[in-house]
This record gives C-alpha cells, structure tokens and sequence, in this order.
C-alpha cells in the first residue's frame, strides 16, 4: 500500500490536493503509530517483513518496537530461518499482551533463560507452541502454569523433559486447557495423564502419541472425564486395547477423529462401531488394506463391492 493510499484512507479531506504535493509533505511515519500504522497496517504484514522493517532506520526500528509491544501474535515460523537469541529477547522485551506464542523456529537454542521473562510478563497467553523445543526443563512448563492460567491449547510434543509434577502443576492451574499435544513426553505414565484428565474437563483434544508407557488405565480416564473430547491421538501406545476404545467410544460422542496406528491391540470389531458413527480413523478397515496390498503386488485391485 502506498503513502498516498493510506493518506486517502485516514484523511479523506485531501483528495483534492495534487499527488505529487501530497507525496512531497507527507511520509508514512507521519501517521499516527498507535493509531493507525500499528493496528491498520503492520498487523497485515508477515513478522519477517516486520523485522526487516527495523533495519531502515532508526525511526522504523522505533516504530516496529511499538509493534512488537503490543502485538499479540508472535510465530516465528513465519520468518522461515531460525533467527538469533539476541533478536528473540530483544523483540519481545515490552511486549505483555501476547496471546499466542510459537517457538518452532528456535527451538535448538531457547532456554529457560530466554522464555522465562517473556512468561512471566505475558499472563494473558492462551497459545503456546513448545515443540520440540529440547533444551527448556520442567520449570518453564511450572511458569506457564503459575503465569498463564487461562492458557487453552499447548503443544509440548517431543519435549522429553516434561515430567509428572510439571504436568500436574499445569493441571492444577489451567482447568480450562482445550487441547494439549503430549506426544513423545516419554517420562509421563499412566498417574499424569489419569490426574490431567479430571482436572483438564474442557479437553477437545489431546496426543499422547509415541508412549510406551500408556495404557487403557490413562485412556479410559480421558474418555469418562472429558466427554467433550473430539480429537484422540494414541499412536504407538502399544499397551492400548480394545478396552478403552470401548470406553471412547461410549462416553465421548463428539469424537471425530482417533488415530491408533501401531496400537497393536486394537482390533476392527472395536473401531467398527466409530466408524460408522464417521469418526476418523487413520487405520484402514482389513478389507481396504489387503485391497492395497494386492494392487501394490499385481499392479491392480479387483472390484469388490464394499457395500454389500
């Protein structure tokens, strides 16, 4: 968008001015920041284009870090490349107003040292990304808990250090949790997720994926405490049975999606009954499958009337 654009939009009264004139007196910064640059124009702009902005000069570096404050968006996916430690604390050192906050993109390099000041000044965070995110410890998953208590959705997935007490901490705290991706916690047993379950009501999703440790114990304490569960990840949870898919099956009626693959134990005439109540799941009925292995074999697939 240009200057002149922008102009014509919050001073409609200088439509009659010449052009060039207009382009001559007035500059983008001129704008009111807080106003107008910050909520009408920068909050379309991806955030690599925003830290890019801060190389212009030093009134754009002043201005972005009045956008950075108070933004409450901040995904560091966007910018494509892991970005420097530096840089990370430098952008967000005024900002308390975040709502969402994704570390995907640092997540060799953060450490409770970078993120524990940026949760303890953003208490209104209802989203926050953690993945794989290798080298923070139980005491930030302990202050998103303390600091964020109206945090929803959380993704912790393959972040190895997340233990029991860190777990319940966040249980105690964040009764209003929507969805939490657990997958690859290896530490986690049965007793986190069970006390997790009856603390967390509002779950409509939840991974417990690429877990040894689960059992129908933990899954059938999800599917009687969270009946509004609507996304189910077991993958890999190899001591899951036919059991508490059952339980699932009856007590979660909003269930759309459930995802057993690798759970050795379950069989078709548990998943029968989801399936035709559309629920998604991602293991093929034994028909389908020997179907695609015949074609991968003979190169075709006879036709099977699957309706009969």
């Amino acid at each position: 968008m240009s200057t002149y654009s922008v102009v014509l939009i919050h001073y409609p009264y200088m439509l009659n001015m010449d052009e060039d004139a207009l382009e001559l007196k007035c500059h983008i910064l001129d704008l009111p920041w807080e106003d107008v640059l910050v909520p009408h124009i920068l909050c379309h702009l991806p955030l690599r284009h925003i830290a890019s902005l801060q190389r212009v000069s030093k009134q754009f570096q002043a201005l972005i870090q009045v956008y950075l404050a108070n933004c409450r968006n901040f995904d560091l996916s966007q910018i494509g490349t892991c970005i420097p430690k530096e840089a990370f604390c430098n952008m967000l050192r005024d900002n308390k107003v975040l709502q969402n906050l994704s570390l995907h993109n640092c997540a060799e390099w953060v450490t409770d040292k970078e993120l524990l000041p940026v949760i303890g000044q953003n208490q209104h965070l209802l989203r926050v990304d953690m993945r794989g995110c290798v080298r923070l410890t139980r005491h930030s998953l302990v202050a998103v808990s303390l600091s964020c208590v109206q945090l929803q959705h959380l993704v912790l997935a393959h972040c190895e250090w997340v233990d029991s007490l860190s777990l319940r901490s966040l249980a105690d705290h964040c009764g209003g949790l929507q969805s939490i991706d657990l997958t690859a916690c290896r530490q986690l047993k049965d007793e986190a997720i069970c006390y997790l379950a009856k603390k967390c009501l509002r779950l409509r999703s939840l991974s417990v994926a690429v877990n040894a440790n689960i059992t129908d114990e933990s899954v059938e304490e999800v599917a009687k405490h969270c009946r509004s569960l609507e996304q189910l990840d077991l993958t890999g949870c190899l001591r899951v049975g036919n059991q508490s898919i059952r339980t699932v099956a009856e007590y979660c009626p909003k269930l759309q999606s459930l995802k057993v693959n690798h759970c050795h134990n379950v069989t078709e005439s548990t998943l029968n009954p989801l399936r035709k109540r559309n629920v998604e799941i991602d293991v093929e009925p034994p028909l389908q499958r020997a179907l695609v292995l015949l074609q991968d074999v003979v190169g075709f697939a006879p036709f099977i009337n699957l309706q009969i």
